[in-house]
């Protein structure tokens, strides 16, 4: 139904539920005419509509029917000119709208602008956040775009990111409000109040996550060992969930033993990130707790950690990950060594740094890149002329597979097609595009 608000002479229509509740409708006033709600004080024909709990139509409140609003903490003389309000003895004020023009269409009426709340100015928020390192911290977690326009930009960027923040909040709530006023039949409504209860259902879930499991929005410690390779110390990272024990190239280098890696193993490791493999040392010994264990490496190029012992050496000596006693246990040994504490953990052991993910595409491009070069060099004279009748391999810039990946496309297919393509970035951005709409089951 439509209904008529007059405020300050201006008249405004509204379309709205009959079983809207009065403490939503006063929340649609302060939207449109910048009355806030604990101000609002609404009326018809005389009688304040106190219940902000009843609906509208449980006030008599009909199609076309007029409702007064006042800025007013009580029920005093109002402030709107050619409208005059007594209060009686019994206490209920009788209003005279003999002055109110009602305007046949909302278009008829006079925008107002909108009163909002003071807001932080963006400066002094800005100071603000600077001098509070736990604030920085949290914000990282909870709004990482505000977090970096705090931290690296201008204050004229932080101010730009804030904004769009703030209006995209009122937007959001003026969509809720219209929704609490819309017909509950609608589909469009009933899809919004979906996602509101979605919404409601996220956020009770995290709130409960954070008062039974806290430590769960903590950073684990990963389970790292010491060890010795040739003599010389090391500490390993123990890792289920990887298929080989893998050390850096560096690593193999102070442990001397790079003479014993054969390059005929070369390819490319996929997991977090990618790497090129060197090659592989087929028989080595690790010490873990004055025993000798027998272990082959996979040797990285620029592998962050030293080492890695996956499930081919912890299989083969039936290694138990006893996390009640935060110890490995060695099954054909019998011996045990300690995890080491977050205090003992070497640099690298924080895997969530920024600068990984950030390098992951370039890390890529340069594995395959280097891997093929490497490969041709090993072809021999055999295959010279062949090489010399190939193009030259294309220059992938980083830039280019960056918008690629913000499409939504694999980043190993992005760089497969820019290759094949030569680097030409329109023409493998028509061949992804083609093969993504190929119909499933299609080659």
């Amino acid at each position: 139904m439509k209904v008529y608000v007059t405020f300050n002479g201006d008249v405004v229509s509204m379309d709205v539920s009959p079983d809207l509740e009065v403490e939503n409708f006063k929340a649609l006033c302060e939207v449109e005419c910048g009355v806030p709600t604990n101000q609002c004080l609404l009326s018809f024909n005389g009688v304040p509509l106190l219940d902000v709990k009843k609906s509208l139509a449980s006030y008599g409140i009909k199609d076309d029917e007029m409702i007064l609003l006042q800025r007013s903490t009580g029920f005093g003389a109002s402030n709107s000119p050619g409208i005059q309000s007594q209060i009686p003895a019994e206490g209920i004020p009788t209003l005279d709208f003999s002055n109110v023009q009602v305007p046949g269409t909302s278009q008829q009426r006079v925008p107002q602008p909108v009163a909002r709340q003071a807001e932080p100015d963006p400066a002094t928020l800005r100071e603000m956040l600077l001098s509070n390192q736990d604030q920085i911290a949290w914000l990282k977690q909870s709004n990482p775009p505000l977090a970096d326009a705090l931290i690296n930009g201008s204050l004229e960027k932080f101010t730009e990111v804030l904004q769009k923040q703030r209006k995209a909040k009122a937007d959001k709530e003026m969509q809720r409000i219209r929704m609490l006023s819309a017909d509950p039949l609608d589909a469009s409504a009933q899809q919004l109040i979906a996602e509101e209860i979605r919404q409601r259902n996220v956020d009770a879930n995290m709130e409960t996550a954070i008062e039974h499991m806290p430590e769960n929005f903590g950073q684990v410690i990963m389970l790292y060992i010491d060890c010795k390779v040739n003599g010389h110390p090391v500490k390993a990272f123990v890792d289920s969930g990887a298929q080989m024990t893998i050390m850096s190239q560096a690593c193999a280098e102070r442990c001397n033993i790079m003479r014993l890696v054969d390059r005929r193993w070369e390819g490319i490791a996929k997991g977090v990130g990618t790497q090129k493999i060197i090659g592989r040392v087929h028989l080595g010994q690790i010490e873990i707790g004055g025993d000798f264990l027998q272990s082959s490496f996979t040797i990285l190029e620029n592998q962050p950690m030293d080492m890695l012992l996956g499930l081919d050496m912890l299989k083969r000596h039936q290694c138990c990950i006893d996390l009640k006693d935060n110890k490995l246990k060695i099954g054909t040994t019998g011996s045990e060594t300690p995890f080491l504490s977050e205090s003992e953990l070497p640099p690298c052991a924080r895997l969530n740094k920024p600068e990984v993910m950030e390098s992951e595409d370039h890390q890529l491009a340069q594995a395959l890149a280097k891997s093929a070069e490497d490969m041709d060099t090993a072809a021999g004279p055999s295959n010279v002329n062949q090489t010399n009748s190939q193009a030259a391999k294309p220059n992938i810039s980083e830039e280019s597979i960056t918008k690629l990946t913000d499409m939504g496309f694999p980043r190993e297919d992005v760089i497969r097609e820019l290759n094949d393509a030569k680097g030409d970035f329109n023409l493998a951005t028509a061949k992804l595009i083609a093969k993504s709409l190929k119909a499933p089951g299609q080659q």
